[in-house]
């Protein structure tokens, strides 16, 4: 998988920006503050509709503007089709060939990018709530029917918590146990997801960790009061502590609760891990997803490493770009073009930034 080519209208600090791009790798470089990451961001935003700086859309519209879009020609399997997202105050339209698509999980997982960003290293420490955020994401790119059961068991979780509000008076167990039972239904489904996730993580970030940093067995844990139960089991979960989620007003299990965990020579990461080594944790993961889409899509995603010259030095660099396949399209991002080695200048297509402009080097 492939973009050939993007279009942005006032999009973040660009009027009007038109660009082709290499099909292996691409360098785009300049000072702080230029547009470089806002060009990466058009990009993974043009995949998954949201972007991964700030959760609120109006900000990716140029000031000024009324709205802003992205359209991108996109090479697939030997297939290329046009998409096309606009961005305004009342929200966001999509469309694929000039044709829109209303739902948008019709939209999403059709063009798969993978992102290093230099935030990223903070969801080791993070909170629950936004590994889950970040793993729901990346689960998304890969099936349609998980975004899908998802939504239907947030939308169950909110009833079932409304109504355990409201019925501390009086409560009708049988309405209680009809959202009991289609939260088990959809929350085992998205629970085989996850793990099923986690476990094909686990068979490659290892040799990955390795093959780049020379040292140290990674591995990530799922955490969930699902895990290994039936739903006879998890049913009888939920009935021994009726009267205590009754008392809370709220569900007190169940996959809006789950986590995963990075254990670094079986020591967990959060507690005792150094920056670097959870910098590295996170970019290890990242390409394990390259090796995961591509068993599963039978494609290999887009690459973006944003900033990754200031978090690695050249040798660690040129390790991950050695053990990529030369069908993975590659963006890499950097305010010192100088660090970067002849080896791989030689090989990319070079981008300047100039504060809303941008320079192709020949």
């Amino acid at each position: 998988m492939k973009i050939s080519s993007l279009i942005l209208k006032n999009f973040r600090n660009y009027n009007k920006l038109q660009l082709n791009f290499s099909p292996k790798l691409n360098i785009i470089y300049g000072k702080n503050g230029t547009g470089k990451t806002n060009l990466v961001e058009a990009i993974y935003v043009l995949a998954l509709s949201k972007t991964f700086r700030i959760n609120n859309d109006k900000v990716l519209i140029k000031k000024g503007a009324e709205n802003g879009s992205i359209a991108g020609e996109i090479l697939k399997n030997n297939n290329q089709s046009t998409y096309k997202i606009i961005i305004s105050n009342e929200g966001k339209k999509v469309e694929i060939n000039h044709t829109k698509i209303d739902k948008m999980s019709d939209y999403v997982g059709r063009i798969n990018v993978i992102l290093f960003n230099p935030s990223d290293t903070g969801l080791i420490s993070a909170s629950p709530n936004d590994r889950r955020l970040f793993i729901n994401i990346e689960i998304s790119q890969l099936y349609k029917e998980y975004l899908i059961v998802l939504t239907k068991y947030n939308r169950i979780l909110k009833q079932r918590n409304s109504y355990l509000k409201q019925a501390s008076q009086h409560i009708n167990k049988d309405y209680l146990d009809i959202l009991t039972h289609k939260l088990i239904e959809y929350g085992k489904t998205v629970n085989n997801y996850r793990e099923e996730f986690i476990k094909n993580i686990n068979k490659y970030i290892g040799k990955i960790y390795n093959d780049i940093f020379m040292q140290g067995e990674i591995q990530i844990k799922y955490v969930s009061t699902y895990n290994n139960k039936d739903e006879n089991s998890l049913w009888q979960m939920y009935e021994n502590n009726y009267a205590q989620e009754i008392k809370t007003g709220k569900t007190m299990f169940g996959i809006h609760h789950d986590d995963f965990v990075f254990k670094l020579d079986n020591e967990v990461l959060k507690e005792w891990g150094s920056e670097g080594q959870r910098k590295n944790s996170i970019i290890s993961f990242k390409l394990a997803e390259l090796k995961i889409i591509n068993k599963i899509k039978k494609t290999y995603p887009i690459l973006i490493l944003d900033d990754l010259f200031s978090e690695l030095d050249n040798e660690k660099i040129t390790n991950i770009l050695t053990m990529l396949n030369d069908e993975v399209q590659t963006f890499i991002t950097t305010t010192e073009i100088d660090k970067v080695s002849e080896e791989i200048i030689n090989k990319s297509k070079i981008f300047e930034c100039l504060g809303g402009k941008i320079k192709e080097e020949v």
